[in-house]
């Protein structure tokens, strides 16, 4: 820990702390090489291509970092070129088999699960169709492509498996975690070295490839991006694998020995690895960006979450100095290049590649290739969390999911949890406001049972929103005084309590008042900012300069709320019109911080609909911030 802490304090942050971050000044620069569609130098037309989602990934991390809603339309426009109403993929044939043509799925599901357009389901269901008929080897690993039959890449374990995992737990195929699971413990075990832990490029189960050893199958070296491939790919499957399943220490354990591993061939001075990386000294080999950048991001999310021991983020900061130091230049309108990226590497194919070192090193190495661009944009958003991790880490945010307890039927037909939850990316849920207290470094719970003692006690935030009516729930659950003395204990002694309504006529106010008025605060029966249609400006709320919670934020957008009665020891922090919008009290050791609407909800903070001159996404983020201060930390260790 000491030597993360010496290399984080000694970096200082310095380069990320121009005007615009690393990552959205790439970002840009694909904006500006890729405007509307994907067409590559090559190409006549554009293709279906699995580097595009790389990219967009990237983007997607931009977004959530930002709240800036071009973001988001950028991946929506890139991929509605390819996708029609009827949900059909221009350029998109699932007869080839190509593990490849899986990975824009992750966008397709991203624009799925905000929009709810039915278009990216029925395109997302055509690539997991996919993967019911893709051809596999006899123990079940999906073939790379058609035409490379019998053959395992490290690169196939990104395209598919994230998305599907994701897939899986959005449409509840709960035994495809097992096959998932399969696909990197088959991997691991037929392209491992058994002396140094790296895995080789490629595995052909027939042997019958030139480039095959004819005793194991593997592919003659080990290749830096594959490497990449293959840790983002197990970081990005882990956020959707079950916490409870019993294969997810599995993979946990195949994470650990692949970073051990990767940490030993990593350069020393520069903290990059070379396109071979076991072969640092052999004349001709070079360090390689994308693959800097893939593992890079792969130490740095592993570490904030908690899967691999925390000095990793110490290489992760090494390794992106050398990155931002070796690879990017200045271009044209604050955006950036990246350079040092190796064009492609491949096994077999036409004309045939031996996968001698001699092979490796004679492919072009070139500046934009959209690999290297997606993985350095999602090297630099994950980079770019770092500095601000300490304000959370060991802090638990709970969210409420018993008075707020709405149920609709998804897509499957099942009865899932919505409205105000974290995992909810439609306009009425919480994601972009769980994400902001993760890139703090908390983690994230949801309580969907009475609150009491116990189930308090880890909690640093508890955050209580819109508590139900009959209108909203059959059998709504009501506050009670057991709730209320059990809250304020868990406040008086230290807790963080937010309490965000609604108005009357949508919120339930008298039985919930029974708890804010432990705290001095009443909510009204009013509706305050009454909105018609878009008219923005009869929401809106200002805020003084200089303010102790909001500092970054100046008007904000918040509607049909109700107001607030402040008796001592509350006090008002936002008042307008003669009535106060947000209250905060103290308890003992705690802290309560009170607003009438769920106002920071997707819809008004993640940049797609409420006009740019209003600052919700500016204030979330400042008041994460000062919940986070005052939280105390009784998260425990993270998993």
């Amino acid at each position: 820990m000491m030597r993360s802490c010496l290399i984080i304090l000694s970096f200082g942050f310095s380069l990320l702390a121009a005007a615009q971050p690393h990552s959205q000044r790439l970002a840009l620069r694909a904006m500006q090489i890729w405007p509307d569609s994907f067409l590559l130098e090559q190409d006549k037309t554009a293709k279906w291509r699995y580097d595009q989602g790389v990219v967009l990934k990237g983007v997607e991390q931009v977004w959530l970092a930002t709240g800036e809603g071009k973001w988001f339309e950028y991946i929506r426009r890139s991929m509605d070129f390819y996708v029609s109403d009827n949900g059909a993929v221009k350029g998109y044939k699932p007869d080839e088999y190509n593990i490849d043509h899986i990975n824009n799925g992750k966008l397709l599901l991203t624009l799925y699960r905000v929009t709810g357009r039915d278009k990216y389901k029925k395109a997302a269901d055509a690539l997991r169709r996919q993967l019911i008929t893709h051809p596999r080897t006899s123990a079940g690993g999906f073939w790379h492509k058609n035409i490379y039959p019998h053959q395992m890449w490290l690169d196939g374990l990104y395209m598919a498996q994230p998305f599907y995992a994701e897939y899986a737990q959005l449409f509840h195929e709960d035994s495809a975690f097992n096959d998932i699971a399969r696909q990197f413990v088959l991997i691991e075990q037929y392209a491992r070295d058994p002396k140094t832990g790296l895995l080789y490029h490629g595995w052909d189960e027939s042997r019958e490839q030139r480039w095959a050893d004819k005793t194991t199958g593997r592919s003659p070296h080990v290749w830096a991006r594959s490497l990449g491939w293959f840790g983002m790919a197990l970081v990005d499957v882990l956020d959707y694998f079950p916490a409870q399943h019993p294969r997810r220490a599995e993979l946990l354990r195949i994470l650990r020995r692949f970073v051990v591993a990767v940490r030993k061939v990593q350069d020393p001075a520069t903290g990059l690895w070379y396109d071979i990386p076991d072969l640092p000294q052999r004349k001709g080999n070079y360090p390689e960006a994308s693959a800097s950048c893939m593992l890079a991001y792969t130490f740095a999310k592993a570490s904030r979450l908690g899967y691999i021991p925390a000095d990793y983020a110490a290489d992760a900061a090494l390794a992106y100095r050398g990155i931002l130091q070796t690879f990017v230049e200045e271009a044209p309108g604050g955006a950036i290049n990246l350079k040092g990226t190796v064009a492609v590497s491949g096994l077999g194919g036409k004309p045939y590649r031996d996968g001698s070192f001699e092979y490796y090193m004679s492919e072009p190495v070139v500046v934009n290739d959209p690999k290297g661009m997606g993985a350095f944009i999602l090297c630099a958003a994950e980079m770019e969390m770092q500095a601000q991790l300490t304000t959370g880490i060991g802090k638990t945010i709970l969210l409420d999911t018993y008075f707020n307890n709405e149920w609709k039927n998804d897509a499957t037909g099942r009865q899932v949890r919505w409205h105000y939850t974290w995992d909810d990316r439609s306009n009425g849920g919480f994601h972009f406001l769980g994400h902001l207290f993760q890139r703090n470094g908390a983690r994230l719970q949801s309580l969907s049972a009475a609150p009491t003692a116990a189930s308090l006690a880890h909690a640093g935030v508890y955050i209580l929103v819109d508590p139900d009516t009959e209108k909203e729930t059959a059998n709504p659950n009501y506050m009670e005084q057991a709730h209320v003395q059990a809250i304020s204990r868990w406040v008086r002694n230290g807790g963080v309590l937010v309490m965000m309504t609604n108005d009357a006529g949508n919120c339930e106010l008298e039985r919930f008042n029974l708890l804010s008025s432990a705290f001095g605060i009443r909510f009204n029966t009013d509706q305050v900012n009454m909105v018609k249609q878009d008219r923005f400006e009869e929401g809106a709320v200002l805020v003084p300069h200089g303010h102790t919670i909001f500092p970054t934020a100046s008007r904000l957008f918040i509607k049909e709320l109700s107001s607030i009665e402040a008796t001592a020891p509350a006090i008002p922090v936002i008042q307008q019109g003669g009535k106060t919008i947000m209250a905060v009290s103290r308890l003992g050791r705690g802290w309560v911080f009170a607003v009438g609407d769920p106002w920071l909800y997707n819809e008004y903070v993640d940049g797609r609909k409420l006009p740019a001159e209003y600052d919700n996404y500016p204030a979330a983020r400042d008041l994460v911030r000062w919940l986070l201060e005052r939280a105390p930390v009784r998260g425990g260790k993270r998993k």
